[in-house]
């Protein structure tokens, strides 16, 4: 289903969210779980909508903002801002 380039916005749920960002080659893969988890640990992520038991976002916002992301596959963020070891 095309987006849309005029009107109002196009809310979809994280699930939905998820596959259409792998479908038009955003992100290589990313599940509703990763969306839900950025969605309450990033002050970033564009505004979250309740619809019902679920939540939705405006794609037109989502979009650019995992465009615009780094992927940090595998990273140990629990150790960030440590001192090493060996220090």
């Amino acid at each position: 289903m095309p987006v849309a380039e005029e009107g109002g916005p196009d809310m979809v749920s994280f699930r939905e969210l998820a596959r259409r960002l792998v479908e038009d080659g955003v992100v290589s893969s990313m599940s509703n779980q990763r969306v839900s988890q950025l969605a309450r640990e990033d002050p970033d992520f564009p505004p979250v909508v309740p619809v019902g038991r679920s939540k939705a976002v405006d794609y037109r916002l989502a979009r650019p903002y995992f465009a615009g992301r780094k992927s940090r596959q595998g990273q140990r963020t629990d150790l960030k801002g440590r001192p090493s070891a060996a220090e």
